[in-house]
């Protein structure tokens, strides 16, 4: 643990680095250009909890002296809190006036942060949380940047927000996009497959996407119409080429391929940019073999909204050309239920849909795609009464 001044010194220019923070517009941040400071090279959570090292390996100004790298900080901090229940450690961890983005909305300040991990950990005791990937980017000075794939695993033998215990147990993904600077988190964007855990607790998924919907309403004003920004008046979306160089620009190359395929609906387009036999994970515990499954997929969701407009919101990666790419990609899309698809009859209403997607791209080719987003509060938009 930092001494107490060291801490109180770093405090004070939390604010002003937070202020001056890059964000993917401004000055680019720094890329790792290869794998020396990865979950894999630390031989898993397992290893790296039993033996952090003690010597830092790169730069940590304002961290706790323990933390050797940033992909250290990530699994030790999430290890304590959630598998140890030391939930007080976020107070620690997270900025007074963090920001976090779930499937449930903004929760701001992390006393709200607290109330949620007690809620969750209350539910599921047994927690557990399986880091599988860590995608990283930025430094101490801009920000490190994080997206922590986790597989978590756990017994409802709690009430939970959704019911009365069931016995159950549940695996699912979750995808948490962190900014920290100087010991703390300060925005997280984090999405946890809730359709699938609602699924497998035994709960009607339709049914209770309609409850929780009808109560959003309760405590909202209803979502306003719209039209997607896809079309520049009748004329038609660009098509974006992608003219491979010397090396990978895994930013143009992600750009033109989901534009293409979801903003220009030329799903061929997949040939070009995913592997034959490219395996996708996605919401609701989907499993997708090959590229034809996936464009299946996609497919589903422009019959579903018909107007549908995506963009990246954010974009970092890690690698090389010899070694492979890893991606975190945030995204976002706007879209009005008017056609058949799979969540059933159109309802007419307006639907917005955030996700996160980790990428492994290996020669010029996306091989593995974990394509998640909020399903369960796209359901709760398209099934309230």
């Amino acid at each position: 643990m930092a001494k107490k001044d060291e801490a109180s010194s770093t405090k004070t220019t939390t604010n002003s680095k937070q202020a001056h923070l890059l964000r993917p517009n401004g000055e680019p941040r720094v890329m790792p250009t290869d794998y020396s400071i990865s979950l894999g090279a630390k031989g898993g959570t397992d290893r790296l909890l039993v033996n952090p090292g003690s010597e830092r390996v790169q730069s940590m100004q304002g961290f706790e002296e323990t933390y050797v790298d940033i992909i250290d900080y990530i699994v030790r901090i999430t290890h304590r809190i959630w598998e140890e229940k030391d939930i007080g450690y976020i107070y620690d961890t997270y900025a007074h006036n963090s920001r976090v983005v779930d499937g449930f909305g903004l929760q701001y300040g992390r006393d709200k942060i607290v109330a949620d991990t007690v809620h969750t950990v209350n539910a599921f005791p047994n927690i557990r949380l399986f880091a599988d990937e860590i995608v990283w980017a930025g430094d101490d000075e801009v920000g490190f940047h994080t997206s922590h794939r986790t597989i978590i695993k756990g017994t409802n033998t709690g009430m939970s927000r959704f019911g009365l215990p069931t016995g159950r147990s549940v695996e699912l993904w979750v995808i948490a996009n962190c900014v920290a600077l100087d010991n703390e988190i300060f925005e997280e964007w984090v999405l946890y497959d809730n359709a699938d855990m609602i699924r497998q607790l035994g709960f009607d998924l339709r049914e209770t996407a309609r409850k929780f919907g009808n109560l959003r309403l309760s405590n909202e004003l209803p979502p306003t119409t719209f039209e997607p920004e896809r079309l520049p008046g009748q004329g038609k979306p660009e098509y974006r080429v992608y003219e491979p160089g010397a090396s990978l620009d895994v930013a143009d190359f992600l750009g033109a391929a989901y534009h293409n395929a979801l903003n220009r609906r030329m799903l061929q387009s997949l040939h070009d940019s995913h592997a034959a036999n490219v395996r996708v994970l996605s919401s609701n515990g989907r499993r997708l073999y090959g590229r034809a499954q996936f464009q299946a997929f996609l497919l589903s969701l422009l019959a579903t909204f018909p107007d549908l407009a995506f963009q990246i919101d954010d974009l970092y990666w890690m690698g090389n050309d010899d070694e492979g790419y890893r991606t975190a990609m945030r995204w976002s899309i706007v879209g009005k239920h008017d056609g058949w698809g799979i969540y059933g009859a159109p309802s007419g209403r307006p639907v917005q849909m955030w996700g996160i997607t980790q990428h492994e791209i290996k020669d010029g080719r996306i091989v593995q795609e974990w394509f998640m987003f909020n399903e369960f509060a796209v359901m709760q938009q398209v099934f309230h009464d």
